[in-house]
């Protein structure tokens, strides 16, 4: 049984399949839902990696206020507690990994595209998380963009 689940979502075009997925094993195993979005993209100057973005706090950074909006949407329509929600502007494996072990998450859901050639050899997010994570990984088999 799982009893704390972590969505980790990076809003690409394949969102709503990872996040039905996650919905189903949290009502599947009357678990707790926490989310997670990993700022890898956006230049953050001032910050330093493993940083987690106060949800709360407004900035003069469009993007990373994109990113929080997008983040706090989705809490609100899957009714996770904003306390359960995390922005963290870092590298995604490890961040995901780390925020598992310390919130006692026991089953991490993440998106995967199939990978070929140079790209497999080079890793994924998913696959970084599955090496690295302290608890289960439910990757999620994405159509190639």
């Amino acid at each position: 049984m799982y009893k704390h689940i972590l969505l980790a979502i990076d809003f690409s075009a394949n969102t709503e399949n990872i996040v039905a997925r996650a919905v189903k094993m949290v009502s599947q195993h009357s678990a707790k839902l926490s989310l997670v979005h990993i700022l890898d993209n956006i230049p953050m100057p001032d910050t330093s990696y493993g940083t987690i973005i106060s949800l709360g706090d407004e900035s003069d950074n469009s993007l990373l206020e994109q990113e929080k909006t997008k983040l706090n949407v989705l809490g609100e329509k899957l009714s996770v507690p904003e306390n359960q929600r995390w922005l963290i502007w870092g590298t995604p494996k490890d961040e995901i990994t780390t925020l598992a072990a310390q919130e006692g998450v026991d089953l991490i859901v993440i998106g995967s595209h199939a990978r070929h050639g140079l790209a497999l050899l080079l890793g994924s997010t998913a696959s970084g998380v599955l090496h690295h994570a302290p608890c289960d990984l439910l990757a999620v088999r994405l159509p190639q963009e």
